[in-house]
């Protein structure tokens, strides 16, 4: 990942739920769902702060 940002995700759990699906997967698409996981949050936290609240909720999503 270029700019190392920790890792949200649970990189052993998220593997064996995509094999259970029959796929295999790289670990570049591993950081590339971590850095989603970051857009996803980034923009439900500046929709909590534009609504001025402290609390992110599911609609923030």
């Amino acid at each position: 990942m270029a700019d190392e940002k920790e890792t949200l995700i649970v990189a052993s759990k998220t593997k064996a739920y995509i094999k259970s699906q029959g796929c295999m997967v790289s670990s570049d698409a591993l950081d590339e769902l971590n850095r989603k996981v970051y857009d996803l949050l980034d923009n439900a936290i500046k929709r909590t702060k534009d609504n001025k609240r402290s609390t992110l909720r599911a609609h923030d999503f």
